[in-house]
């Protein structure tokens, strides 16, 4: 059965969807004696007994990245992915229009030449400080949605296309300013309920609040993970890194939003 698009928790109504999680739950954990928890698959409701069958499910069992998925009792795309197999939750490889595939392209060359910042830690650079400036600041500065705004500008040269993408380096400043640029917003939780929702060349959004955020390019969707290239990160996912790098992220991770510019 494929991934109904929301996070399956306690109260759900839908009796096909409960129904198949029970039987794939009793398939999964196989258990007898004292710690055996059967449930049936003719009662079609999601109450505590299946809560606590998901949560061991989920205690015993690696996602897709072979990280241990997350204990909560809730059935979301990276459980339900665990539990069917990867191929009956949402990947998305291509992007929705010409301009997005190209935004694609630009920032996976630049991943590809290893981008880095000169000195370490500076957020300076050849590569940075042209980033920064076609985004219209100084060199010197956090850089991470410049090197968006850089993707924007190379593909929309590329494919002969005016660049939709607000002119900011400021991923907050971006999120706000967006809709005004005709861009469609994707709210987080919309997104985690909703992997489908998601497309290659759209840009995720985090708030660590006090005004700072990380921004980068959605390159692949794997269920509830995304392929990230993202700039001023590193292997460690920091908002503050040294380069241009593909990630892998959950969605989960995600706490602010997507940006959309694909038209129509």
């Amino acid at each position: 059965m494929r991934y109904p698009g929301r996070v399956i928790k306690m109260g759900e109504s839908d009796a096909r969807v409960v129904k198949a999680l029970k039987q794939a739950l009793n398939k999964a954990l196989a258990l007898r004696g004292i710690d055996a928890i059967r449930l049936d698959p003719n009662q079609p409701s999601f109450g505590p007994r299946m809560k606590q069958a998901v949560q061991l499910f989920q205690a015993r069992h690696l996602d897709a990245e072979g990280q241990p998925l997350k204990p909560d009792g809730e059935v979301g795309s990276i459980t339900w992915g665990a539990l069917f197999g990867i191929d009956r939750v949402p990947h998305e490889a291509a992007a929705a229009d010409a301009l997005l595939a190209a935004v694609v392209c630009v920032a996976a060359a630049e991943a590809a030449k290893g981008v880095r910042e000169v000195p370490k830690n500076s957020n300076r650079g050849p590569e940075v400080d042209v980033y920064l400036r076609r985004a219209g600041v100084r060199p010197g500065l956090a850089w991470c949605c410049a090197f968006t705004y850089w993707c924007f500008d190379e593909a929309a040269l590329a494919t002969g296309r005016a660049n939709p993408m607000v002119r900011t380096a400021g991923c907050l400043d971006h999120w706000n300013r967006a809709p005004g640029h005709g861009a469609r917003r994707i709210a987080a939780k919309a997104a985690t309920g909703n992997p489908a929702l998601l497309r290659p060349g759209m840009l995720f959004v985090m708030d660590f609040g006090g005004g700072l955020g990380h921004t980068g390019i959605v390159e692949r969707v794997e269920g509830g993970h995304i392929v990230t290239i993202e700039g001023n990160t590193d292997a460690s996912m920091t908002r503050e890194g040294g380069g241009v790098y593909r990630l892998t992220r959950k969605l989960v991770s995600i706490n602010k939003g997507f940006i959309d510019y694909a038209r129509g």
